[in-house]
């Protein structure tokens, strides 16, 4: 009797332990940090990306057949999210090209998820402008003349621009003044203002505010559309299932909100431009 009975206990106790493995099993769930540097509000961004966030919980869920959830970091400056991605900090970003480089560059490991795509399109245009009525009609001219550069660290707003410049001559100590806005909006208002006599932005902002023709293009150049990265800490199970996940996405409602027509397979060749773009900078 004594034998049958703690034969009866150590069988119950090895089934409530398995349950209980089972059940803690279940419940852990994974958890991927997004990161995103602040272009709006931090309300308004939350808002924006929701349902992104929402739709990759439950794709990236089902593709590595693991609970994970998703939430989101955002970054005050570009600098304080590309430092995030470097140390791991968090899991995954949306970046500029610019941005992605310079990350790369001090963390060789982080991994390419996708790259946005519009319109069939993975590039777009920057564009340098100047006032309508302005006598400037070559990027030459602007010897001598003053310039408003976007963020520092911004793509559009400064690499690819000074790469532009550099290419006819103009540098740094040829413009009687320059200055980083910050915004591509502020570079539109301040060449619209005349506080500046060119600037450098993205073609959406000049379309968008340029509704009575106050300015004009002066110079168009490429830009290469944006790279969602990975940091180098994410699991390759983790990094596939999100890299798929972005490429399937395709429901217009979610991809609208961040102006573009859906996501492609990545490689960091697509990103040699940029790069070049951002050694010619250097010698502005």
């Amino acid at each position: 009797m004594y034998l049958i009975t703690k034969y009866f206990t150590l069988c119950t106790a090895s089934l409530i332990f398995s349950m209980g493995v089972t059940y803690a099993n279940e419940q852990v769930s994974n958890e991927l940090t997004f990161g995103l540097y602040q272009s709006d509000k931090a309300t308004e961004m939350h808002r924006k990306f929701k349902p992104l966030v929402d739709y990759l919980s439950e794709k990236v869920t089902r593709l590595s057949k693991s609970p994970t959830e998703f939430k989101l970091k955002i970054f005050k400056s570009y600098q304080g999210a590309n430092d995030a991605l470097v140390t791991g900090e968090v899991d995954f970003v949306r970046f500029g090209p610019a941005s992605y480089i310079l990350a790369k560059n001090k963390q060789p490991n982080i991994q390419l998820l996708a790259m946005e795509e519009k319109k069939g399109k993975t590039r777009f245009k920057g564009l340098i402008v100047v006032s309508r009525t302005s006598p400037i009609q070559t990027l030459s001219d602007l010897k001598g003349r003053s310039f408003a550069f976007g963020n520092i660290n911004s793509t559009i707003g400064r690499y690819l621009a000074q790469s532009e410049l550099i290419k006819v001559g103009v540098t740094s100590s040829s413009l009687s003044k320059l200055a980083f806005l910050g915004r591509h909006d502020k570079v539109f208002k301040a060449v619209e203002l005349g506080d500046y006599d060119a600037g450098s932005l993205k073609e959406s902002t000049f379309k968008k505010m340029n509704k009575k023709d106050e300015l004009r293009v002066l110079h168009s150049f490429e830009n290469v559309t944006k790279p969602w990265i990975a940091s180098s800490k994410l699991p390759p199970k983790m990094f596939k299932a999100l890299s798929t996940a972005l490429i399937e996405l395709s429901d217009p409602s979610i991809l609208k909100k961040y102006k573009v027509s859906g996501f492609v397979a990545v490689n960091d060749n697509d990103y040699q431009y940029v790069r070049e773009g951002i050694q010619k900078a250097k010698l502005f």
